[in-house]
């Protein structure tokens, strides 16, 4: 006899019970999810600092009250606060409790010491040179403060008075997925009834903009800057860099059921692969990526058929795309399901995007609506993907949907989403 609390594999079913999203079309998960729907970009000109000599000077940017005109808050800083934000909007929905009954798990980026302490280090240093400036840097405790990972998950779990030792997650663009695989993981094993989760990013300072520029990473578009993020379209130059965090509360579903919570769907399978083939390249032959899917589906028990919809990593960068598409034939043979890709609106959410996607593909499922890829003038068709472009599309019978992640490093972790 089946029971309905465990999955093809006898593990507990992992149910969805709160989510929340900031992004740079709204800070709320309703006002945001709005915006993919009309096909809104949210990329602008960057103002909370100067970028006019920068190659790259747009973003996904969302500005904070604690931003003061030259000097706006450090990158440690601004994830706590995004997070901050979406984490109590999903918790608010799940109606949990504070203490929050469970561990956090959150994606997030690596801190650097940041332009203006670098600055501030090398006024008081005695000469400069490395040894001066750790000398100096050693007397400002705000620099030690920048550089923990961990700092700003152990404010928000304070604030929310989860259980246990946070994990602070960080594998490049997987972060967000890789924190929810991670939550998936302790609710199977039994090591938790409930757990808070998601993605943060703020690392959309002029420290970042240089590297990835210096990496030819970022799109040299600007005029406008909405049309600057393009993927799988024949013009597509970069990503666009994005601030952004998302909060998912899972849950068994036998723990659900038991408090009467409204379940908002499921996470199904998830996977991952290494591909340590190159510091930021895939490997050519698209196998890391298309096993990263394989292994979430065998992980959910379904059939690629399963899938009607994609959340596409889609950066917008001329090779990642053509290896997504190359691993999408991979798993799906000639004829893919529907693949969007919402970082054409949001730009790339890096640390966040994993989270923020699996919320968007609970969304689409609820709402039976695919979000597009916008600025589909010139869509490459030598990808042979159906892209949703431009408009978001009604469909029916859509229960599961994939969610892709692949980071620098060769970090590939993808999410399949199920509906209530």
């Amino acid at each position: 006899m089946n029971d309905p609390m465990l999955d093809h594999a006898g593990r507990p079913r992992i149910v969805v019970t709160g989510i929340g999203m900031v992004t740079a079309l709204g800070m709320d998960a309703a006002t945001s999810w709005a915006g993919l729907r009309a096909g809104r970009s949210g990329i602008r000109a960057i103002t909370r600092f100067d970028a006019s000599a920068m190659r790259s000077r747009i973003g996904g940017c969302i500005d904070l009250p604690g931003d003061a005109p030259g000097r706006p808050l450090s990158a440690g800083a601004r994830v706590t606060e995004l997070a901050g934000l979406a984490l109590a909007e999903a918790v608010a929905q799940s109606g949990l409790p504070h203490p929050f009954p469970g561990p956090l798990s959150l994606g997030v980026p690596p801190f650097e010491v940041e332009w203006p302490l670098r600055q501030q280090a090398l006024e008081r240093a005695a000469a400069p040179t490395h040894r001066s400036l750790a000398e100096a840097m050693a007397e400002m405790p705000e620099v030690h403060r920048q550089q923990q990972v961990v700092a700003p998950l152990r404010d928000l779990a304070r604030r929310f008075g989860t259980t246990g030792m946070p994990q602070a997650v960080s594998t490049a663009c997987a972060s967000g997925a890789s924190a929810i695989q991670l939550a998936v993981e302790a609710i199977r094993r039994g090591e938790a009834d409930a757990v808070l989760t998601g993605g943060a990013e703020g690392s959309l300072t002029p420290e970042t903009l240089i590297r990835f520029s210096l990496l030819q990473a970022l799109s040299a578009r600007g005029d406008p800057p909405e049309a600057a993020s393009r993927p799988f379209s024949l013009t597509r130059d970069g990503f666009v860099m994005g601030d952004g965090a998302a909060g998912i509360v899972l849950e068994s579903r036998a723990h659900a059921l038991a408090r009467g919570a409204t379940i908002l769907g499921e996470i199904c399978g998830v996977g991952e692969r290494a591909d340590t083939f190159h510091r930021t390249r895939s490997s050519p032959d698209g196998l890391a990526i298309s096993g990263a899917m394989n292994a979430a589906l065998a992980d959910a028990g379904l059939a690629p058929a399963a899938i009607g919809y994609v959340n596409a990593h889609g950066t917008s960068t001329p090779e990642n795309d053509k290896m997504e598409a190359l691993a999408m034939h991979q798993v799906f043979g000639p004829t893919c399901p529907p693949i969007s890709s919402t970082k054409s609106m949001l730009g790339h959410t890096l640390s966040a995007a994993g989270a923020i996607e699996a919320v968007i593909c609970l969304l689409a499922i609820r709402d039976q609506t695919l979000p597009p890829t916008i600025n589909q003038d010139d869509t490459d068709p030598a990808l042979e993907l159906d892209v949703v472009p431009n408009t978001a599309r009604p469909v029916r019978g859509l229960r599961a949907a994939l969610s892709n992640s692949f980071g620098f490093g060769g970090q590939n972790v993808c999410v399949v989403v199920g509906g209530a």
